[in-house]
Protein backbone atom coordinates (compact mmCIF):
# COMPACT_ATOMS: atom_id res chain seq x y z
CA UNK A 1 0.00 0.00 0.00
CA UNK A 2 1.45 3.49 -1.14
CA UNK A 3 1.70 6.27 1.21
CA UNK A 4 -1.17 8.22 -0.33
CA UNK A 5 -3.23 5.42 0.02
CA UNK A 6 -3.12 4.83 3.54
CA UNK A 7 -3.28 8.38 4.18
CA UNK A 8 -6.49 8.59 2.70
CA UNK A 9 -7.70 5.42 4.43
CA UNK A 10 -6.50 7.05 7.56
CA UNK A 11 -8.48 10.22 6.93
CA UNK A 12 -11.41 8.25 6.62
CA UNK A 13 -10.91 6.36 9.78
CA UNK A 14 -10.88 9.10 11.74
CA UNK A 15 -13.74 10.95 10.01
CA UNK A 16 -15.73 7.99 11.28
CA UNK A 17 -15.40 9.02 14.68
CA UNK A 18 -16.07 12.60 14.07
CA UNK A 19 -19.40 11.78 12.61
CA UNK A 20 -20.54 9.69 15.65
CA UNK A 21 -19.12 12.50 18.28
CA UNK A 22 -21.54 14.88 16.04
CA UNK A 23 -24.96 12.13 16.66
CA UNK A 24 -24.18 11.79 19.91
CA UNK A 25 -23.97 15.83 20.30
CA UNK A 26 -27.42 15.84 18.54
CA UNK A 27 -29.01 13.03 20.58
CA UNK A 28 -27.72 15.03 23.94
CA UNK A 29 -29.33 18.99 22.45
CA UNK A 30 -32.74 16.75 21.54
CA UNK A 31 -33.13 16.74 25.20
CA UNK A 32 -33.18 20.91 24.51
CA UNK A 33 -35.74 21.12 22.31
CA UNK A 34 -39.32 20.10 22.49
CA UNK A 35 -42.24 19.45 20.04
CA UNK A 36 -42.80 16.59 17.39
CA UNK A 37 -40.08 14.51 16.52
CA UNK A 38 -39.64 15.45 13.03
CA UNK A 39 -39.50 19.03 14.20
CA UNK A 40 -36.68 18.42 16.64
CA UNK A 41 -34.50 16.55 13.81
CA UNK A 42 -35.19 19.93 11.87
CA UNK A 43 -34.26 22.78 14.64
CA UNK A 44 -30.78 20.36 15.73
CA UNK A 45 -28.08 21.87 14.16
CA UNK A 46 -25.06 18.70 15.50
CA UNK A 47 -27.44 16.31 14.11
CA UNK A 48 -27.83 18.07 10.88
CA UNK A 49 -24.04 18.23 10.92
CA UNK A 50 -23.81 14.90 11.54
CA UNK A 51 -25.84 13.83 8.42
CA UNK A 52 -23.74 16.49 6.07
CA UNK A 53 -20.62 14.88 7.35
CA UNK A 54 -21.47 11.76 6.58
CA UNK A 55 -22.49 12.67 2.80
CA UNK A 56 -19.36 13.77 2.75
CA UNK A 57 -17.32 10.91 4.14
CA UNK A 58 -19.51 8.70 1.71
CA UNK A 59 -17.70 10.84 -1.35
CA UNK A 60 -14.40 10.12 0.78
CA UNK A 61 -15.06 6.38 1.01
CA UNK A 62 -16.33 5.93 -2.74
CA UNK A 63 -12.56 7.64 -3.48
CA UNK A 64 -10.80 5.57 -1.43
CA UNK A 65 -12.45 2.15 -2.80
CA UNK A 66 -11.75 3.62 -6.74
CA UNK A 67 -7.72 3.17 -5.22
CA UNK A 68 -7.81 0.92 -2.01
CA UNK A 69 -9.04 -2.95 -2.38
CA UNK A 70 -12.11 -3.18 -0.10
CA UNK A 71 -10.90 -5.78 2.14
CA UNK A 72 -8.09 -3.69 2.92
CA UNK A 73 -9.74 -0.26 3.33
CA UNK A 74 -12.41 -1.90 5.25
CA UNK A 75 -9.97 -2.80 7.88
CA UNK A 76 -8.96 1.44 8.22
CA UNK A 77 -12.95 1.78 9.32
CA UNK A 78 -12.79 -1.01 11.92
CA UNK A 79 -9.99 0.97 13.46
CA UNK A 80 -11.38 4.08 13.12
CA UNK A 81 -14.68 2.35 15.27
CA UNK A 82 -12.23 1.93 18.06
CA UNK A 83 -11.77 5.68 18.29
CA UNK A 84 -15.69 6.15 18.75
CA UNK A 85 -15.23 4.58 22.15
CA UNK A 86 -12.19 6.46 23.63
CA UNK A 87 -13.85 9.96 22.14
CA UNK A 88 -17.50 8.93 24.02
CA UNK A 89 -14.83 8.19 27.31
CA UNK A 90 -12.78 11.45 26.85
CA UNK A 91 -15.48 14.17 25.76
CA UNK A 92 -18.96 12.51 27.22
CA UNK A 93 -17.51 10.69 30.48
CA UNK A 94 -18.87 7.50 29.10
CA UNK A 95 -17.71 3.91 30.36
CA UNK A 96 -14.62 2.52 29.50
CA UNK A 97 -13.43 -0.68 30.53
CA UNK A 98 -9.51 -2.34 30.18
CA UNK A 99 -11.60 -5.35 28.50
CA UNK A 100 -12.55 -3.24 25.82
CA UNK A 101 -9.52 -1.68 25.16
CA UNK A 102 -7.89 -5.12 25.42
CA UNK A 103 -10.49 -5.76 22.02
CA UNK A 104 -9.73 -2.24 20.24
CA UNK A 105 -5.55 -2.97 20.98
CA UNK A 106 -6.71 -6.39 19.33
CA UNK A 107 -8.51 -4.87 16.21
CA UNK A 108 -5.58 -2.49 15.36
CA UNK A 109 -2.95 -5.71 15.50
CA UNK A 110 -5.05 -7.04 13.02
CA UNK A 111 -5.07 -4.04 10.77
CA UNK A 112 -1.11 -4.09 10.96
CA UNK A 113 -1.61 -7.51 9.89
CA UNK A 114 -3.54 -6.97 6.80
CA UNK A 115 -1.48 -3.96 5.48
CA UNK A 116 1.78 -4.94 6.04
CA UNK A 117 3.59 -6.39 2.67
CA UNK A 118 3.33 -9.83 2.10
Amino acid sequence: MILKDAALCSVFAVALPLGQMLFKWGAVYDARLSGPFLLRVMQNLPLIGAFAWYGLTALLWFYVLTRVPLSTAYAFSLVGSCLVPLAGWLVFKEQASWSMGAGYILMVAGLFLIVRPA
